[in-house]
């Protein structure tokens, strides 16, 4: 698969001298699923600026799509890209669910009979067809991040970017919108970026990039990184729930192996036959 995103020697800094990104390089293969993994303050949400031209880079190249990110090619660049940010309330901007879907699509001058159809589509791919009329400051955290993602998917960006969107929602919220991501990624085969702390979410990427004070630390599949204990925990990140559960049970004298997944080690019992 080709890149779709090509970052090289990337530096920025909010104050002169303190390197928020510290020359950073990596690629993302069209297609992919990546989360960029770290803690409050890492600068993990300053590379999603960043990449949309939000920000503007101290040093380095960003290439999206084969076009460099400058100011002739800013507006090529933000067309295939969309963000998803952390609280949805500050993407709101019409009366209605239907409104607010519709808002980007007449930015892009998407004819009237289009549009309707499109906000039909998107607002049923998110489960949110019976919210249309609906105002959204009204709904739940979780229902106002599927009407973001629908505003989003609507205009048929290349890339998604999640920028902490699950971070404000109740696990019930922040499991829903994992599972919707999950199909956008079958159906659509779209590329996404999640921006996270959250050690569940980045599981079930395609690849994760761990961040720390600006710098990559590592970079691999969910295994690779978050079966590295001692580094999540020097870096102040939680590791896998199943990961901790089979870490006990290995305690106990049960011969499990590492997992991230609930249901494997769920089979792994079974299979020894072990009451809990």
């Amino acid at each position: 698969m080709e890149n779709i995103i090509e970052v090289k020697d990337l530096c920025f800094e909010y104050d002169p001298g303190l390197k928020t990104i510290d020359h950073i390089s990596f690629n993302i293969k069209k297609g992919e699923y990546v989360a960029i993994l770290g803690h409050n303050g890492s600068g993990k949400s300053t590379i999603a600026k960043l990449l949309i031209g939000l920000l503007e880079k101290k040093s380095g190249t960003i290439c999206v799509n084969h076009y460099e990110l400058n100011l002739e090619n800013l507006y090529k660049i933000r067309e295939q890209i969309g963000i998803v940010f952390q609280n949805p309330d500050n993407q709101f901007i019409g009366a209605t669910v239907r409104d607010d879907i519709a808002f980007g699509l007449e930015n892009i001058c998407i004819p009237r009979n289009e549009m309707n159809e499109l906000i039909e589509t998107y607002a049923t791919k998110v489960r949110m067809d019976k919210f249309l009329d609906h105002e959204p400051t009204k709904l739940s955290g979780g229902q106002k991040q599927r009407v973001a993602i629908a505003g989003i998917l609507a205009m048929s960006p290349s890339i998604i970017i999640l920028d902490e969107a699950t971070s404000m929602l109740d696990p019930r919220g922040r499991h829903e919108i994992n599972e919707l991501v999950r199909e956008i990624k079958k159906d659509r085969d779209m590329t996404i970026i999640s921006i996270t702390h959250d050690i569940e979410e980045a599981k079930n990427a395609d690849k994760i990039i761990l961040l720390n004070e600006g710098k990559i630390i590592n970079t691999g599949t969910p295994y690779e990184i978050l079966t590295q204990v001692d580094i999540l925990n020097k870096l102040k990140l939680d590791i896998p729930f199943s990961l901790k559960v089979s870490q006990k049970l290995r305690k106990k004298g049960i011969k499990v192996s590492k997992t991230l997944s609930i249901e494997e080690l769920e089979k792994q019992l079974c299979q020894l036959n072990v009451k809990i």
